[in-house]
């Protein structure tokens, strides 16, 4: 097994900008970034398993094997004017593409990433009010060889990347530090070309209930979707969760 690598993951970025914990076992990635103090520009939190993990809306991630991706980012608020959940997912999907060397890996709005239909892995974001300051905690999932316990679950390995799997977190902290930095540039347009859904007849759920349907008709610069009604009409979702039929 390609265990987690200090040096590797660290390799060309800077020491006085990042902070590094490795765990084999912990709660949550994203609560232990709440326990801890920054004192750097970043501070990243991996570990092998979790017994807490969590998606979005209270939702459990499966974490029971060592070998995947559990990985928190906690830093400052970006003042870049950008929707984090779908820039994080847009720029772990082009690392994991550019790494296995295909388009294969796609995007499910607004924080999923999914291969041959199927989720491989998700983003959570939340946000820590530190008196005048607000923080920004960055949850990464990603399934590299995940025992199969639901069927829309699936992993990476058949790309045979789990001994890359310190340059894939490398090259995530990367892009992130880059965008943190930086920015992106026409990042909608990079987002819709992974979108797996573009057109697709999409449910809106809420509370796992569905409130109303359309076609899936893009994304806003807030990171909202836009659906188009039956009678042509364009309303936007900020919130909420959508069901695809034949995407998990």
């Amino acid at each position: 097994m390609n265990i987690l690598n200090r040096q590797k993951i660290l390799k060309n970025l800077s020491k006085s900008q990042v902070d590094l914990d490795l765990y084999n076992t912990i709660d949550s990635t994203n609560e232990e970034c709440k326990r801890i103090e920054l004192k750097k520009d970043f501070h990243v939190i991996i570990s092998e398993h979790q017994t807490m993990g969590r998606g979005r809306l209270g939702k459990a991630w499966s974490s029971p094997s060592s070998g995947n991706i559990y990985m928190s980012i906690y830093s400052k608020e970006t003042t870049k004017v950008a929707p984090l959940s779908l820039i994080v997912g847009l720029i772990c999907a082009t690392v994991i593409n550019s790494m296995i060397k295909t388009k294969d890996v796609g995007l499910k709005w607004p924080n999923d990433i999914i291969l041959a239909k199927k989720k491989i892995g998700g983003i959570l974001i939340e946000k820590e009010v530190m008196g005048t300051n607000i923080n920004n905690i960055v949850g990464i999932g990603i399934n590299l060889n995940h025992p199969e316990k639901e069927e829309w679950w699936g992993d990476l390995s058949s790309f045979k990347v789990s001994s890359m799997r310190n340059e894939l977190i490398n090259s995530i902290l990367k892009s992130y530090i880059h965008f943190c930095d930086h920015g992106i540039d026409s990042w909608q347009e990079k987002w819709l070309e992974l979108c797996v859904h573009m057109n697709f007849n999409i449910k809106i759920r809420h509370n796992e209930k569905i409130i109303t349907s359309g076609l899936f008709d893009g994304i806003n610069a807030d990171g909202s979707l836009k659906l188009k009604l039956a009678n042509n009409k364009i309303i936007n979702y900020e919130h909420g969760e959508i069901s695809i039929e034949g995407i998990y």
